[in-house]
């Protein structure tokens, strides 16, 4: 059954993943593709649910901010959204903002404040923070710089290019960790054009990494001035995955992005991430971050079948039960009328698999067979009419409910309950 909501939309579309819950519907239509993006929820000390995500309903992104709303009924009924930060000139906006709850009940909001140069991830991170459960911001007063590496523009002028695209993880030690990922600057390595690959497409593809930042005193609550950060991994070539259609690789031409992080039950991290390749790739670290081996194909079991994916994110999720769920397309981006992995129409439809830990085999986490989850039809929405379903996403348990919150085609903002009889049917291979 799909959700009720007193909100009106321009287009009533939403309708068409059968969602159960409405954070936001667009009253009119939005200028910008990208018009709500990266929402994250997350159960606020007082036990409201806080969502934070990025939105601009104006032509140029010229309100393109963070905003904030919240629930107090279980995610039914919402507030409007309100910004986090007041969009500032054209070309200096904020966006990507990730909720980090600390255990003094300090609710901090890290965000990216562009500086006017390049893409939404050439930016430093701001903070506002609160100290009653959300309902106001305080201003921090000031700007974190990502950390430099050799993949960043040699003047330390320019920010690095990262984006922080998910809620933080907890390690073996109680640390929260939130996942990143970083673009090589194209003054040090200029966009390859992507092989043709069957005469469909030739796209820009740019490099991009994987990393972390790790808080490792924010549970203290601190100002945020005097946070002590921990980048990961240690060595600054950070977690790559060549390009398999790279016309030179010996270049070494890496893209993987958008990690998903969770924590094994021996104590490992294990991250999976998006590619261009047409599959789902994964690393692990046993040493809390500082070092992982190198990046694979990730399967269904250990020599199973490759989990396909296009460029779309694959958001997974550790559960109360110590289940896991990972979220993926399915097909390699050729697949229900996609042209390619970097077809951002190949993003649909959705699927979903059940893991489990395999305390002795090569890939820890093995996976049940998918699920549909979502699907679009192959129908977009006005004025852009994308098809995908990109789950820049989050998820939410609490007292044996799960809610994935995700945005429709980057308009909606909603949320469809996981229940136990959805995942019932999903055997994980033993």
């Amino acid at each position: 059954m799909t959700a009720v909501t007193t909100q009106k939309s321009y287009s009533n579309d939403w309708r068409r993943t059968n969602p159960d819950l409405v954070v936001f519907l667009p009253p009119k239509p939005p200028y910008y593709p990208e018009a709500a993006d990266h929402v994250l929820v997350e159960h606020t000390p007082g036990g409201d649910l806080l969502a934070v995500w990025t939105m601009g309903l104006e032509p140029n992104r010229r309100d393109f901010n963070v905003v904030y709303a919240r629930s107090r009924d279980g995610g039914v009924n919402w507030t409007a959204p309100t910004p986090i930060h007041e969009p500032g000139a054209l070309g200096h906006t904020s966006q990507f903002g990730w909720p980090v709850i600390s255990k003094t009940g300090r609710i901090y909001c890290f965000y990216n404040r562009t500086v006017g140069i390049g893409l939404p991830g050439v930016a430093n991170i701001r903070c506002k923070y609160s100290d009653d459960d959300g309902y106001t911001w305080i201003d921090a007063g000031v700007e974190i710089p990502y950390r430099r590496t050799k993949w960043d523009h040699p003047d330390p002028n320019v920010p690095a290019a990262c984006i922080t695209w998910q809620k933080p993880v907890r390690d073996a030690h109680g640390r929260q960790i939130v996942p990143i990922t970083r673009t090589t600057h194209p003054y040090l390595k200029q966009n390859i054009e992507a092989m043709d690959m069957g005469g469909t497409y030739g796209v820009g593809l740019g490099e991009c990494r994987s990393e972390f930042l790790r808080f490792d005193n924010i549970d203290d609550g601190p100002h945020p001035k005097d946070l002590k950060l921990t980048w990961l991994p240690d060595d600054e070539d950070l977690i790559s995955v060549l390009v398999s259609f790279e016309p030179h690789r010996s270049q070494g031409y890496s893209f993987c992005q958008e990690p998903g992080l969770v924590l094994l039950p021996d104590g490992r991290l294990f991250t999976a991430m998006r590619t261009a390749n047409g599959q789902v790739w994964y690393t692990v670290s046993d040493d809390h971050g500082h070092s992982w081996r190198e990046t694979e194909i990730l399967r269904f079991r250990d020599d199973g079948d490759p989990i396909l994916n296009p460029i779309a994110p694959t958001p997974i999720y550790r559960l109360e039960n110590d289940r896991y769920i990972l979220f993926h397309q399915n097909h390699d981006g050729f697949g229900y009328g996609g042209k390619g992995p970097l077809d951002l129409n190949s993003r649909r439809p959705q699927f979903l698999s059940v893991g489990e830990f395999r305390e002795n085999a090569h890939q820890p986490l093995w996976f049940s067979e998918p699920l549909l989850f979502a699907d679009t039809q192959k129908i977009g929405v006005y004025p852009f009419s994308m098809h995908w379903l990109s789950m820049y996403a989050s998820l939410t348990e609490r007292g044996g409910q799960r809610i994935f919150w995700y945005t429709d085609r980057k308009i909606f903002v909603l949320g469809r309950y996981i229940t136990d009889e959805m995942l019932a049917g999903l055997t994980v291979p033993s």
